[in-house]
């Protein structure tokens, strides 16, 4: 036990000692995948806490990383990760950051023949393979979790509810209507509903690729939902084909009131709020 301790204190001195060189080297290993994208500054920075939140670790060696002493390195790669996501670097890219240490070091250690440290540098190089695959997993979760973000953030604004007179909400939807995005739209309208103490709302299709059985269902629960918060709703952009489709599987959309266009659901709408359109005809000057 004794002669591991004094293995592992070797190297960590040999590096501590070396620790300027080191990671001015590592910078420069490092930066040259990055392509410009990232200061010199900043990434001496970053790898220069990197270095320094590892030297702790250095005599434990070992590639399981499930172990307490672990925990601060762990958390300090998974944070890099997560930054390295967001700015569009690749999970390589960002793991080479880890595994160009290995290559200082061995730069470093080429000229020494002490066994010992030979040893441990083995030991050492196992820490850093674990390390990098450590940081391309984190990576990989990261950039999971930031397209579920962006994935919702898109729901959100391909879903609008637009409000087209008092009382009269619109939601036109484009692109394919599925599970997710009905519960998006069925939460944003009946959200707007009661903000806006409305009584009408259109759900516009027009912009709908197609319109099968599952879709006619999540439109029925939408238009169900809207019923229960006393809101009467109409479909439209009901175009020749969506109709035919219809028709042919046999949908049946009950008493829900339908249209051709949103502008003669609109118009619908308006003659239920006691409002009457008026075509106001000009007469040409002689």
């Amino acid at each position: 036990m004794a002669a591991d301790d004094e293995q592992a204190q070797r190297l960590s001195e040999l590096l501590r000692e070396n620790a300027d060189r080191l990671i001015t080297r590592w910078v420069e290993l490092a930066g040259a995948g990055m392509r410009g994208r990232i200061t010199t500054a900043e990434l001496t920075r970053e790898l220069g806490e990197l270095f320094t939140t590892l030297m702790p670790v250095v005599k434990e060696g070992g590639d399981n990383l499930d172990r307490d002493e672990y925990g601060e390195i762990k958390a300090f790669l998974a944070e890099i990760s997560r930054t390295r996501a967001r700015q569009g670097f690749t999970p390589s890219e960002t793991a080479s950051g880890v595994f160009a240490l290995k290559r200082a070091v061995f730069e470093l250690t080429e000229q020494n023949d002490d066994p010992v440290v030979f040893r441990q540098l083995m030991t050492f190089s196992g820490l850093l393979d674990a390390l990098g695959l450590w940081t391309f997993e984190s990576y990989a979760a990261a950039r999971e979790a930031i397209i579920a973000e962006q994935s919702e953030q898109l729901l959100e604004l391909t879903t609008p509810v637009v409000k087209l007179w008092e009382g009269v909400l619109a939601v036109p939807l484009v692109g394919t209507l599925d599970s997710a995005r009905t519960q998006v739209v069925m939460e944003k309208l009946l959200q707007t509903l009661v903000e806006t103490n409305s009584e009408h709302a259109i759900i516009d299709i027009t912009g709908v690729l197609a319109v099968d059985t599952q879709v006619a269902q999540h439109l029925l629960k939408t238009v169900v939902a809207a019923r229960l918060m006393g809101a009467e709703c109409t479909i439209s952009g009901i175009r020749p084909q969506i109709a035919q489709t219809i028709v042919a599987l046999g949908i049946e959309f009950g008493d829900i009131t339908t249209k051709a266009s949103l502008a003669d659901a609109l118009r619908h709408a308006l003659r239920r709020e006691g409002v009457d359109l008026v075509r106001q005809q000009t007469r040409r000057l002689s």
